[in-house]
């Protein structure tokens, strides 16, 4: 199959799309000239186009100013885009594009650089307190706008529409599909920020979610941290509603070294948000997976709190948590899978349990919470 590519940077038939259409094992050359500078979005135009963009032929060119952008410390690309497969989110397998679903704009995903989690954990962005950030920002789409957030900021200029207009002290900044922006801040104080689409079940529930890492010392002034005990409940179970019905059959995992690799998907999709990369939790709300005496104690345990949720005071490596725990829709195979995954990761003991043994726990009583108990 010929492609070609339209880089709106470019002034001339098709952004360039007939000078560039290029049949397999051959190379074409055209030159252009930019004459205006910003933030342009590119991306494959040979028909089937949207087919094409929606799968992920897209990203940036930057066209600087004569005289140069202000200097930044860090300087980051993000890209946004939706993706439409035939089987629902987090499915594992290979999955095919579904038009249809493509055409209704029901998007399975919506992710940052390609993939969920492309941005998180190992991959999260660094910066350093004091330091100014540049984000180029672009959303290849095919479809969707994009609410553009970073929570624990406030971008100090926002060049709309990756332009030469400067808005500033801005929360949400829109990028349409086939657009950009670019967003400036500076960070006062260490700690994740999360980069989402606060069309916010994309965020959670369909992976357009990255983290900034910020390092440094504490600014008490700006931000105290906690000065009283409550839970704060963040999102993180991706509860769908997809017709599968033309899906691909599932692919269940056949040896605990394939339950291992699907259920580190599952974990990224539904319980990463709260567990944190690494399974570290978060102190005062979340326990932490990782080393867990409790999940090591009794591995169904573990299945009954996911299938039924739980609510109340434990004790996890000898600290009290007092937190809850919402029951979690997920199938058998995936519970499974999730279970096997952290059991054997972070210094957990491994193990692993069926989908046998979770069917078991949804006929079984729910998990008791009992204070001091391990």
């Amino acid at each position: 199959m010929p492609h070609n590519i339209d880089l709106h940077a470019v002034t001339g038939p098709g952004g360039g799309a007939a000078s560039s259409l290029t049949a397999p094992g051959h190379t074409s050359v055209f030159s252009f000239k930019t004459l205006n500078p910003g933030l342009y979005v590119y991306h494959c135009a040979t028909s089937p186009v949207g087919m094409h963009i929606a799968n992920g032929m897209y990203g940036l060119i930057l066209v600087e100013p004569k005289d140069g952008l202000p200097e930044v410390d860090r300087e980051y690309y993000v890209m946004q885009g939706d993706f439409y497969t035939k089987g629902g989110y987090g499915e594992p397998g290979l999955q095919p594009f579904d038009m249809k679903k493509a055409i209704d704009e029901h998007a399975d995903y919506v992710v940052f650089n390609g993939s969920v989690g492309a941005l998180a954990g190992a991959n999260a962005l660094k910066a350093e307190v004091g330091e100014n950030v540049r984000l180029f920002v672009g959303n290849g789409g095919p479809n969707l706008v994009s609410s553009f957030h970073v929570i624990g900021e406030i971008f100090d200029k926002v060049y709309v529409e990756g332009g030469k207009l400067v808005n500033n002290h801005i929360q949400t900044t829109l990028v349409p599909a086939g657009g950009a922006t670019m967003v400036e801040f500076k960070v006062d104080v260490p700690g994740d920020l999360v980069m989402v689409d606060h069309s916010i079940f994309r965020a959670f529930n369909k992976g357009a979610l990255g983290n900034i890492t910020v390092t440094g010392p504490e600014n008490k002034e700006i931000y105290s941290g906690k000065q009283m005990d409550a839970v704060y409940l963040p999102e993180g179970s991706a509860i769908q509603s997809v017709d599968t019905g033309k899906a691909p059959a599932p692919v269940v995992a056949q040896t605990k070294e394939e339950k291992i690799k699907f259920g580190q998907r599952v974990y990224e999709a539904n319980c990463q948000a709260c567990h944190q990369a690494g399974g570290v939790g978060i102190a005062g709300a979340f326990p932490p997976l990782a080393a867990s005496d409790y999940l090591n104690e009794d591995h169904k345990r573990a299945a009954n709190v996911i299938v039924h949720g739980l609510s109340g005071e434990i004790t996890v490596n000898g600290t009290k948590w007092n937190s809850v725990m919402p029951a979690m829709i997920l199938s058998d195979n995936d519970i499974a899978n999730v279970i096997t995954y952290v059991l054997n990761s972070w210094d957990n003991k491994g193990g692993e349990i069926s989908p046998e043994d979770v069917a078991e726990q949804r006929k079984a009583a729910p998990a008791q919470a009992v204070p001091g108990a391990h």
